[in-house]
């Protein structure tokens, strides 16, 4: 079933939520106040809050009237009255860092995330040594995937914030590995070893480091960064589905388990969880726990049509052909011309003995598939069954194009041939099948030995 490669590539994707935040510092100047961000949060920058904090104002006598104005109204989250003040602003004054930056965090609040680019540029231009105005700038490019975003990072990196000092620099540097993890990993890692070292107590960066090694293949540094994650945040849902992916991607199952266990008892509604816990069962042997998880998990998944594949291959596996039958006709439903439904269908239909309905299944599998060998192989048991001799010889002969012939295919061949009293093809497969079969089939040998001791002529 592949479970192993499937688990691992589905945990993959689940672990990338461990891939930390980079949080937003754009705030309007002189604002004492901390109302919610507008600043909103990129795919590949996601985070977790917002923190506004003051830009520094060089002139001695305060700032102007116009920009309290602005900045009450954005207080009030008045923005398009801030956004008219603060053009107004910048136009007479077009050197006002602070006009520009607090424009920058109206325009994104806007959702112009262009101009909020350009207002950003402009306040940097005006002051280069703002660790806010630089910081913000570089999130927004990261956020539009522009190329410049990395030199903007690295610059906020250097100064240093208004206040709040070690965590404004922590957001730099879980910004900027962010930002560099995918063409940039070794110089990621230090970054995030550097937002570690600011932040000790905050599993994010370790989160990130793990994610971003377990991507390099490096599990063994992957799996301390995720335990140092679990150590800091003992409920880290993030650090058990990475430790999980490990261990299931190392075949280490028993480990994988433990954690997507831990991961349930949290989280009793989750369906992925019950699928992966259902994946690594099944990866065990454990079929029966397996089928439990993966029933459970479609059933808070309905849409989740893979683990449903998983959930009928692994009952037909497990001999429940009953179950898995239920589960294909479902597929079926959705997904009439899947000639793998078909197949799976008419299997567990063999299974249990319907031979009429899996013929059927088993004809619609090879006509939306004609070149499904192994289809045509339960074709003729399904056909030898139903007494369609006719059919079992040309479900063989169909095979034998796309497949080498097996001692079974020569015997159900020879028995067809027998029953339609065609003599000559008869004994020419039973001889076939003896020539191969070698005594790994004695009751199939010893009926083809006396049948042509019946059929072939005396000499």
């Amino acid at each position: 079933m592949g479970v192993s490669k499937h688990l691992a590539g589905v945990l993959l994707a689940l672990s990338a939520i461990a891939c930390a935040a980079a949080q937003d510092v754009n705030a309007p100047a002189g604002q004492t106040s901390s109302p919610p961000s507008a600043q909103s949060s990129s795919s590949s920058l996601p985070h977790r809050s917002a923190h506004h904090n003051q830009v520094p104002v060089d002139d001695d006598a305060g700032q102007s009237p116009e920009l309290s104005r602005a900045e009450a109204a954005i207080e009030k989250k008045d923005y398009p009255d801030a956004e008219s003040l603060l053009r107004k602003l910048v136009e007479r004054e077009p050197v006002s860092y602070v006009a520009w930056f607090d424009l920058g965090f109206v325009e994104n609040a806007l959702g112009k995330v262009n101009d909020s680019i350009a207002a950003y540029r402009k306040s940097v231009a005006a002051k280069p040594d703002v660790f806010e105005s630089t910081l913000n700038l570089g999130l927004q490019l990261a956020k539009t995937g522009q190329p410049d975003a990395e030199q903007f990072l690295r610059a906020a990196t250097r100064l240093k914030p208004t206040g709040n000092v070690e965590e404004g620099q922590y957001r730099a540097w879980l910004s900027l590995a962010q930002t560099i993890a995918k063409t940039k990993p070794e110089e990621a890692l230090a970054a995030y070893q550097q937002a570690a070292t600011l932040q000790p107590k905050d599993a994010e960066p370790h989160l990130s480091a793990g994610h971003l090694l377990e991507e390099e293949n490096n599990f063994a540094e992957a799996e301390q960064e995720y335990k140092n994650a679990l150590a800091l945040d003992t409920g880290s849902m993030d650090a058990m589905i990475g430790l999980a992916n490990i261990y299931m991607r190392g075949h280490q199952f028993p480990e994988a388990e433990d954690y997507l266990r831990k991961l349930l008892a949290a989280h009793t509604d989750s369906a992925p969880v019950h699928i992966q816990l259902g994946r690594v069962l099944s990866a065990e042997g454990k079929n029966k726990a397996a089928i439990a998880e993966l029933q459970a998990g479609v059933k808070l998944a309905p849409g989740d049509e893979a683990a449903q594949r998983e959930l009928a291959e692994l009952c037909a596996t497990a001999g429940k052909n009953d179950l898995a039958e239920a589960t294909y006709r479902a597929l079926l439903t959705a997904h009439p011309n899947d000639a793998e439904l078909h197949d799976g269908l008419g299997k567990a239909l063999l299974w249990q003995k319907k031979s009429a309905e899996a013929e059927r299944e088993l004809l619609a599998t090879v006509k939306l598939n004609p070149d499904f060998g192994n289809a045509y192989y339960d074709l003729a048991f399904a056909a030898n069954d139903t007494k369609e001799y006719p059919l079992v010889i040309r479900a063989l002969d169909a095979r034998a194009k796309l497949q080498p012939e097996t001692p079974m295919t020569y015997f159900l061949r020879a028995s067809a041939y027998d029953h339609l009293r065609d003599f000559k093809n008869a004994a020419a497969n039973f001889h076939l099948f003896l020539k191969v079969a070698k005594g790994k089939y004695p009751d199939q040998e010893w009926q083809a030995t006396h049948r042509l001791i019946a059929i072939e002529p005396k000499k």
